[in-house]
């Protein structure tokens, strides 16, 4: 089985993560594709606008209903910052016959040697970078396997700024977000 991370901060996640995730699941041909929700992502520390309970729960109700996705829980249910490379080990450990897919964005594996451990990561998992069309057209950059995604300019930043000026949100999250956001008053200041 061939199983694929997608982590982020999720804060919150919104209909460009699903599209991410949706041609990853059909371009690798994947059994699984797993969000995982860092829950102190190392640099981001003290920049998550809604907690990590609230981050994870907008995931299970993104995510409701596509039996290729899942959750996986293990960097929220570990303290500290959320290193790729221990979550890695902890899912080989946990899971020795699983492949595990790691899917990073084109920015994200511009720096993927400033990770912690970065060195490691590649041996613990296959990484595929995701690029827009206009980004990338190689089947491989900077020694990345690259992917093809949709070009949806959605950023999280400017939906939490869109929040707090009172425009409309809807259409950029799934509507199950959109009433979790609004019950629970996430992204007002």
């Amino acid at each position: 089985m061939t199983v694929g991370l997608l982590g982020g901060s999720f804060d919150p996640i919104h209909h460009g993560h699903l599209l991410i995730a949706q041609t990853a699941v059909e371009v690798l041909e994947l059994d699984e594709l797993r969000f995982v929700p860092a829950r102190q992502q190392p640099f981001k520390i003290g920049n998550h606008r809604a907690g990590a309970h609230d981050r994870l729960r907008m995931v299970e109700l993104a995510i409701a209903g596509e039996p290729r996705f899942a959750l996986e829980r293990s960097e929220m249910d570990r303290s500290g910052p959320s290193f790729t490379v221990d979550t890695l080990r902890s899912l080989r450990d946990r899971e020795p016959d699983q492949a595990f897919v790691l899917l990073v964005g084109a920015d994200a594996a511009a720096e993927l040697s400033t990770w912690h451990q970065a060195e490691e990561i590649s041996r613990l998992a296959r990484v595929v970078m995701f690029a827009r069309p206009a980004t990338q057209d190689s089947r491989t950059a900077g020694g990345f396997e690259t992917i093809r995604v949709p070009q949806v300019e959605i950023s999280a930043s400017e939906f939490r700024r869109r929040v707090r000026a009172g425009q409309s949100i809807r259409y950029w999250v799934p509507d199950a977000v959109l009433k979790h956001i609004a019950a629970r008053g996430l992204y007002l200041d």
